[in-house]
């Protein structure tokens, strides 16, 4: 079942199972609001169980790019696309959030981005090969965020 996430009401609706579920839910409404200003576009998610080809997409760019594969697992997914960039993100159990952001054109911007909850550690996967940077979200606390750019195709 899709939700359409609410940035004016936050909701852990979905998340429930997180330790974070409260600072996930904030950082997912902080990315809502950014795609509802940005583009005009609804922010929709699904259970990532019923996203298969979302999870499976973005869990082989982190596997080819970087050999990196996520321990915890994703409750929720969402894939759409905005003035020539296919979109894709993951929210996990763990607190942790990855986009894909992916222009359809080639030569344009590729990349993965990381997002890590307030009250969350580093996931051991990231921890080594990536630094955080802080920034402040009155939806969703402190956020720390990482990247990087996608060489291949997918």
């Amino acid at each position: 079942m899709s939700y359409a996430v609410d940035f004016t009401n936050v909701s852990t609706v979905g998340l429930e199972s997180s330790p974070v579920a409260e600072a996930l839910a904030g950082l997912r409404a902080n990315e809502a609001r950014y795609f509802k200003n940005k583009y005009n576009h609804v922010f929709t998610v699904e259970p990532a169980k019923e996203a298969p080809e979302t999870v499976d997409w973005v869990t082989r760019i982190l596997s080819e790019e970087r050999n990196i594969v996520i321990a915890s697992p994703p409750l929720e997914a969402t894939a759409f696309e905005v003035e020539g960039i296919r979109m894709a993100y993951l929210f996990y159990e763990s607190g942790l959030s990855i986009n894909v952001m992916y222009t359809i054109e080639d030569g344009g911007k590729r990349a993965v981005g990381f997002k890590l909850s307030q009250g969350m550690e580093v996931p051991g996967e990231l921890a080594s090969s990536f630094k955080f940077a802080r920034q402040k979200s009155k939806l969703a606390g402190e956020i720390r965020g990482s990247y990087f750019v996608i060489k291949g195709q997918y």
